[in-house]
């Protein structure tokens, strides 16, 4: 008879509450309380009771189990899932049961629980798997990351591709004429399971590439392209055409890039995705931008800026007039921060409006304008056209071109807070690169207020962390910087939180320059760009290298993330 694995030893297991008192995990009253809410009918267990009243956490309470029941506990973050044992129960199972299956144990299935008392679930497992069951314990949320990580759509994707490809109508797109998809078909659903994994990995670009074989998907994580899965040739067509579709493309243009987007429900939310679409030696490649709900915006605060560039950029966006620039390479986090300060202006008592290209996340209170080159409308043109309906604050995608740039001036000389990007690497040079595209100077120095320049690094996973030496040109760059040596280091080890990649996320690196008169003053008398920086930092500026390497010393980021991004300016 199939069941669960008998305990390590015969001795009598302490009670929980007991367990709890004696770890200094609780305090008597505490359980107390816990008990009596018990006897008046609360059908929850005591841990439960404890955790979720916030006097217990979740690693406690599984510390506890484990004594109070004499099994193992089991260290998600540092205990990798076998792939064996995870094809024995369903993804669905899992997470209905709040468990997972960790590897095998003495010829039994290993089964990492938050509730290891549950019998019946117990009795449900060993039966669904035709194996015996050895229970253990883990956290909770441990338990939930690890369902995310290693539960992937990837094996479900390539099944229903195989039906497909299997399929008499293989190379036949899966549309209708009406250019509806059939929801039962199998690349419906492999692109619903597609979807969804990237919104599961915190992608924010899925590419869909063809070669000679195969097609390839890839996942950008925290700023690098993960290899995710590779699928029949045969597929591609139907692939592509399944994503035209969602996104209000020509499903019969092969040739011609084009641009769409859609929103699909993930996971109970409304998430957006824009597509484009380009031909490529071997057909179409198409990538989508995942994009959350403009709810999730980031204040400004949440950017990563350090207080004093935060104070500067606060009174920058809050002039009554001029020009402020955001300035980086592509992916550096620009848009981010335009709509993070345009959130914070006054909505209600403002005529806000933006021209962008395109329109990526929509607010309430704001008037957006796309872009459209078919109808003639562009950022220049928009800009202009935009001047003729009363606004205070005009927000304008990116200055590239001449014809911008002045539309641009000239609207932050005549009353109105104008706020934008531009391709630059640093903060003076954004203003450098204005003159390049032909503004004179003298225009540069009256209209803008100041320049943000940032990038983006990735950040360690808090559930992984250690200290650990730097290296020696680590050590030698942070010293050359800042002036003083580094002992220890914040590094990632790698868990189920962060994929085993030892980062979870992205913060800002930014230097904020204000224009002061000497600023205004060495512009109008042909100074370099080394000269206005090093004027911008006796007046307080904080560089980009210098908030990268305060982010090191206080663990955020690593130094290899730092000499990655911000280094490569030279």
């Amino acid at each position: 008879m199939m069941g669960s694995s008998a305990p390590r030893s015969g001795q009598a297991a302490p009670a929980l509450g007991q367990v709890l008192l004696e770890a200094k995990l609780v305090s008597p009253e505490q359980l107390r309380q816990a008990l009596a809410k018990q006897a008046d009918g609360d059908s929850r267990r005591l841990g439960r009771i404890l955790v979720e009243d916030g006097i217990l956490d979740e690693e406690g309470l599984a510390t506890a189990l484990s004594v109070h029941l004499n099994l193992p506990f089991i260290d998600l973050k540092r205990h990798s899932v076998q792939p064996g044992a995870l094809r024995l129960v369903p993804e669905e199972t899992a997470r209905r049961h709040h468990l997972i299956p960790l590897d095998f144990i003495d010829g039994a299935l290993g089964l990492v629980m938050q509730d290891p008392t549950d019998v019946q679930v117990i009795q449900e497992i060993s039966a669904l798997a035709g194996v015996n069951i050895h229970p253990t314990v883990g956290v909770g949320p441990d338990i939930h990351a690890a369902i995310d990580l290693y539960y992937k759509a990837h094996r479900a994707i390539e099944r229903e591709v195989a039906e497909y490809a299997a399929s008499p109508e293989a190379p036949a797109a899966e549309v209708g004429a009406a250019g509806e998809a059939v929801g039962e078909d199998p690349i419906v659903r492999a692109v619903d399971m597609l979807l969804e994994q990237a919104v599961r990995d915190r992608a924010s670009d899925i590419h869909i590439g063809p070669d000679r074989e195969a097609v390839h998907v890839r996942l950008r994580v925290d700023g690098i392209l993960h290899h995710t899965l590779s699928l029949p040739r045969v597929s591609h067509g139907a692939l592509l055409s399944r994503i035209k579709v969602l996104a209000g493309m020509n499903i019969a243009e092969r040739r011609r890039a084009q641009d769409g987007q859609f929103a699909a429900r993930i996971r109970g939310e409304e998430v957006f995705f824009r597509v484009a679409t380009s031909d490529t030696t071997w057909g179409e490649m198409a990538v989508l931008r995942v994009l959350g709900r403009s709810e999730s915006i980031l204040d400004l605060t949440g950017l990563g800026l350090h207080d004093e560039s935060l104070a500067v950029l606060r009174r920058m966006i809050h002039s009554p007039y001029g020009m402020v620039l955001v300035s980086g390479p592509t992916g550096s986090g620009k848009t981010t921060t335009l709509y993070a300060a345009v959130s914070q202006l006054d909505r209600e008592r403002m005529n806000i409006m933006t021209i962008e290209d395109p329109v990526e996340y929509n607010f309430q209170g704001i008037h957006q304008i796309q872009v459209n080159r078919a109808a003639e409308i562009t950022f220049a043109s928009g800009l202009r056209g935009t001047m003729r309906l009363d606004p205070d604050v005009v927000m304008v995608g990116e200055v590239r071109d001449t014809e911008t740039a002045e539309a641009a001036i000239q609207a932050a000389l005549t009353g109105h807070l104008v706020l934008s990007s531009i391709h630059a690497n640093e903060a003076a040079g954004a203003l450098y690169r204005l003159a390049h595209v032909g503004v004179e100077r003298y225009l540069i120095v009256s209209a803008v207020v100041g320049v943000v320049a940032q990038r983006l690094v990735r950040k360690v996973c808090t559930r992984c962390a250690h200290t650990t030496e730097p290296a020696a040109e680590e050590q030698a760059a942070y010293q050359a910087e800042m002036g003083e040596l580094l002992g220890e280091v914040r590094v990632g080890e790698g868990c189920t939180y962060c994929n085993h990649t030892g980062f979870q996320g992205r913060t800002g690196v930014f230097e904020v320059m204000a224009l002061t008169p000497a600023i205004r003053r060495m512009l109008l008398e042909g100074a370099v760009v080394a000269e206005v920086e090093s004027e911008a930092v006796r007046g307080g500026m904080i560089t980009m290298r210098r908030d990268a390497m305060l982010k090191v010393r206080d663990g955020t980021t690593t130094l290899g993330e730092v000499m990655r991004n911000v280094y490569t300016l030279g």
